[in-house]
């Protein structure tokens, strides 16, 4: 919602008593926060509880392509987990940062080894808390023939490492191709936990969220009930140049909400 309410000139500022009573105006029923330090869980369940919000997953940051970083953001992950742990979240959503946005440059494969066994670990050091660890990707990790993205999730245990399908993601990141999405909901689908979803006509960001535009979402609900996989739905509403600006933010989220509720009916 911050995207929006960025376009829309408001301030919306995470785990505040404000930003929440918008989100559940929206007729939504949890909270995806992004957790960079513990403090930011100071008075938090209780507003979460407030405004009838739940925290079923939460996104961290991590850097584990590095065997000098990799140690900390283990630490991090795993002491945000273990605060996250109390308020009920039972899935953790990391995208292990690239090396430069919108650059040329790529990992090593030393690096790629690295960050594989490090995501591994943190999996593991979570499911004793009782949490999912689910890998995420933007567009950057499919280049190279998606090198990155596809050794993440083979080269860690399905145990320890899920899989948070950002389908919008796959799609722009292999050049808007749905025929990628739908080959590596084939080869990783399996492993799917979480969605979160984003939709574009034309290949730009639709303002509100539809089945209906570049991403055939109602296939994907179809493959999902298919393979009796019910992953935990997440709206990533965005907007970049080009996109429509027909409506605030809270109208945007509640056509949303009542649009995912019609796509993926029965999960």
């Amino acid at each position: 919602m911050g995207h929006l309410c960025k376009r829309d000139s408001q301030t919306f500022k995470p785990h505040t008593d404000e930003a929440l009573a918008a989100i559940a105006s929206c007729g939504l029923q949890g909270y995806e926060p992004a957790i960079n330090s513990l403090a930011e869980f100071d008075g938090l369940g209780g507003r979460l509880k407030a405004h009838g919000l739940e925290m079923r997953s939460l996104y961290v940051n991590s850097t584990l392509h590095e065997d000098s970083q990799a140690a900390a953001s283990i630490a991090s992950v795993t002491a945000i987990a273990q605060r996250a742990a109390e308020l009920g979240c039972k899935i953790i959503v990391t995208n292990p940062s690239p090396l430069k946005w919108g650059g040329a440059d790529s990992k090593t494969d030393a690096q790629l080894v690295t960050q594989a066994k490090a995501l591994d670990q943190i999996g593991g050091e979570l499911r004793k808390l009782g949490i999912s660890l689910a890998y995420h990707n933007h567009d950057m990790e499919l280049r190279n023939g998606a090198r990155e993205f596809h050794h993440m999730l083979t080269a860690t245990s399905p145990e320890n490492v899920k899989f948070c399908l950002d389908a919008h993601w796959v799609f722009r990141g292999c050049g808007d191709s749905q025929v990628a999405l739908f080959d590596a909901l084939e080869m990783h689908g399996s492993r799917i936990i979480e969605l979160h979803l984003r939709q574009s006509a034309g290949g730009v960001w639709t303002e509100v969220f539809t089945g209906a535009g570049d991403i055939d979402y109602a296939r994907l609900a179809s493959w999902l009930r298919e393979h009796s996989l019910k992953p935990h739905l997440v709206l990533e509403q965005a907007v970049e140049n080009g996109s429509p600006h027909t409506m605030d933010a809270v109208k945007a989220h509640q056509q949303s909400v009542e649009n995912t509720r019609v796509v993926f009916a029965g999960l």
